[in-house]
C-alpha cells in the first residue's frame, strides 16, 4: 500500500515536473517567434520607406519633365505668335509704304493736272480772240461783196444753190437715161449668163423616189424564219411597221412596200437585226421595231446637221435642224425633199454671190423654202406650205429676209428682199428638170395618206396603214376602248367614209384588228 501511494506520487510529481518545463520551453520558443517577428517587420518597415522614397523621386522627375514639356511647348507658341506679328506688322509697313508712294504719284498727277488745265485754259483765251478775229473779218468781206454785187448774202446763197439744183437734175437725168440704155442691152443677156452658170456648177443626181425596198437575204432558209409559224412573224412585222412584206418566188430576197419612206427604213433595219441576231419571234420584233425608230429619230437629226455643216449654214433652231433632217424622208412632186432643198440652197447661193448680195442668208432662205411640206406634227395643218414654213421660221426667230423668201417663193405674200426672187428662180430651175418631178407619184401618195388620215380620225383607232397600192387599209384599234362589236362597226364606218369620200381605182379592203394582251412579270 505504502509502496503504490510513493508510485502514484512520484508520477503526479514527475507530471508536475514535466508541465513545468514544458510551459518553460514554449515560453523560449515564443519568445523567440516574436522576437523574429519583430526584425521582419522592421525589415518590411525599412523597404517601405526606401520604395517610397523611390516613387517620390519617379513623381518628382516625372513632373519636371512634362513641366519642360509644357514650357517648351509654351515658348513654341510664343515665337509662332511673334512671327505672325512681327508679318502683320511687315505687311502693314509695306501698305503704309505703298499709300505713300501712291499719295505722292497723285499730288505729282494733280500737279501735272492743274498745270496742264492752266495752259488749256490758255489756249481757249487764244483761240476765242482769233474766231473774234476771223468773225470780225468774214463780216467785213461779206459787206464788201455785198456792196460790189449789189445782193445781200440770203440773196446770193438762193442764186447758187437754185443754179446747183439745176445743173444737179440735168446731169442726173443725162445718166439715168444713159444707164437705162446700157442696161437694157446688157440685163437680158447678163441675167441669161448667170442663170446658165448656175445651173452648169450645180448638176446634181436625179432623185426618183420610189415606193419598194429590197432587202437581200443571205439564204433562202431564211424567208421561213421571217414569215414564221401560221404566219405569226411576218404580220407581226407589217402591224408594227405599216409595211406590207412580199414573199415570192425572188432567189434570196424579199420586197418591202409602203409609200413612206420612214416606215420601209424601219422595216429595212429591223429586218437586218432580227436576221443578224437570229432571234425571230413577236416579242422580239416588237423591241427591235422600237429600238429602230429611236434610232431613226436620231439618224434624223444628224442628218439635218451633216446638211447644214455641208452648206456652212450656222446658228439654225435645233427644231428647224429635225425638220431639215426629215426632208430625207419626204417628196415632193417624187422629187426627194432633201436633195431638191440642197440644190436650190446651193443654186440661191451662186446667185446671190454674182449679184453681188449675201450668198450665206441666200443659202439659209433656199434650204428652208419647202421646210412647210416637212409635218412638225402627227395632225396636218390646212395651210399651204409657204405660209406654214414662214409660219416656222418666224416661230424660232429666223431673218426676216429669210421668213419673206420662204413665204413668198409661191406669190403666196409680196416680196420685199432681193432673196426673195432668187429662191422662187432657183426653186423653178431644180423642178424644171426633165425627169425631176412625176405628178403621178405624188398624187399617189397623197391618196393614201388621205386614207390613212380618214382612218385615224375614228375614235379609238391607235395605227392606221395603207398596204397594197392603196387595196387594202389595215387599222390597229385599242382593245380597252373598242370591243369586238365595235371593231365591225369601225370597219363599215370606215369604208363607207372612204367610199364617199374619196377616188380610187378597183377596191379597198378594210381590216380592223383588235388584239388583247395579258402581261405579268415572274420575280
Amino acid at each position: 500500500m505504502e509502496a503504490n501511494t510513493l508510485v502514484i506520487i512520484a508520477a503526479v510529481a514527475g507530471l508536475i515536473i514535466g508541465f513545468v518545463i514544458a510551459q518553460i520551453a514554449s515560453k523560449n520558443k515564443g519568445n523567440g517567434l516574436i522576437s523574429r517577428a519583430e526584425q521582419q517587420a522592421k525589415q518590411i518597415l525599412n523597404s517601405a520607406k526606401k520604395e517610397g522614397e523611390q516613387v517620390k523621386k519617379d513623381k518628382i522627375f516625372q513632373a519636371k519633365e512634362k513641366f519642360l514639356e509644357l514650357k517648351s511647348e509654351h515658348e513654341k507658341f510664343i515665337l509662332s505668335k511673334e512671327k505672325k506679328i512681327g508679318e502683320i506688322e511687315k505687311r502693314t509697313r509695306d501698305k503704309e509704304n505703298e499709300v505713300n508712294s501712291l499719295l505722292k504719284s497723285n499730288k505729282n498727277l494733280n500737279s501735272q493736272l492743274e498745270n496742264q488745265i492752266e495752259a488749256l485754259n490758255h489756249k481757249n483765251k487764244l483761240v476765242d480772240k482769233k474766231s473774234e478775229e476771223i468773225e470780225k473779218i468774214h463780216e467785213s468781206h461779206v459787206q464788201q461783196l455785198e456792196v460790189i454785187s449789189g445782193l445781200s448774202a440770203e440773196e446770193a446763197k438762193a442764186q447758187l444753190v437754185e443754179s446747183l439744183k439745176d445743173k444737179a437734175k440735168a446731169d442726173a437725168m443725162s445718166f439715168m437715161q444713159s444707164s437705162l440704155e446700157e442696161a437694157k442691152l446688157t440685163a437680158q443677156q447678163e441675167a441669161k449668163k448667170i442663170i446658165i452658170n448656175t445651173i452648169q456648177r450645180i448638176g446634181t443626181e436625179e432623185a426618183i423616189e420610189n415606193c419598194v425596198s429590197v432587202f437581200n437575204l443571205e439564204s433562202d432558209d431564211v424567208k421561213g424564219r421571217i414569215i414564221g409559224r401560221e404566219g405569226r412573224n411576218i404580220r407581226t412585222i407589217e402591224s408594227a411597221t405599216g409595211v406590207e412584206i412580199i414573199v415570192d418566188d425572188t432567189p434570196e430576197a424579199i420586197i418591202l412596200s409602203s409609200f413612206d419612206a420612214v416606215r420601209r427604213e424601219v422595216a429595212r433595219l429591223s429586218l437586218h437585226r432580227l436576221v443578224t441576231d437570229g432571234r425571230i419571234h413577236p416579242a422580239r420584233i416588237e423591241e427591235v421595231v422600237k429600238k429602230t425608230q429611236k434610232q431613226i429619230d436620231e439618224e434624223i437629226i444628224q442628218v439635218g446637221k451633216r446638211t447644214i455643216i455641208d452648206l456652212g449654214i450656222h446658228g439654225l433652231h435645233p427644231e428647224l435642224i429635225k425638220a431639215v433632217g426629215r426632208m430625207k424622208y419626204r417628196s415632193s412632186y417624187g422629187q426627194n425633199l432633201l436633195q431638191h432643198s440642197r440644190e436650190v440652197a446651193k443654186l440661191c447661193g451662186i446667185m446671190a454671190a454674182e449679184l453681188g448680195l449675201n450668198p450665206k442668208l441666200a443659202k439659209r432662205a433656199g434650204l428652208l423654202h419647202d421646210i412647210g411640206k416637212v409635218p412638225m406634227a402627227e395632225v396636218e395643218i390646212e395651210t399651204p406650205h409657204a405660209i406654214l414654213g414662214m409660219q416656222w421660221a418666224q416661230k424660232y426667230k429666223e431673218n426676216k429676209e429669210v421668213c419673206n423668201a420662204i413665204g413668198a417663193h409661191h406669190d403666196e405674200i409680196e416680196m420685199t428682199s432681193l432673196i426673195s426672187p432668187i429662191v422662187q428662180v432657183c426653186d423653178a430651175i431644180s423642178g424644171a428638170r426633165p425627169g425631176a418631178r412625176r405628178q403621178v407619184v405624188d398624187s399617189y401618195i397623197q391618196r393614201l395618206k388621205e386614207m390613212e388620215d380618214i382612218a385615224l380620225g375614228f375614235k379609238g383607232v391607235d395605227k392606221a396603214y395603207a398596204i397594197q397600192a392603196g387595196r387594202e387599209l389595215r387599222v390597229i384599234v385599242s382593245s380597252e376602248k373598242v370591243s369586238d362589236d365595235k371593231a365591225n362597226q369601225i370597219s363599215f364606218e370606215i369604208s363607207q367614209k372612204i367610199q364617199t369620200d374619196m377616188t380610187y381605182p378597183g377596191q379597198v379592203k378594210v381590216t380592223v384588228i383588235r388584239e388583247t394582251r395579258s402581261v405579268n412579270i415572274a420575280k
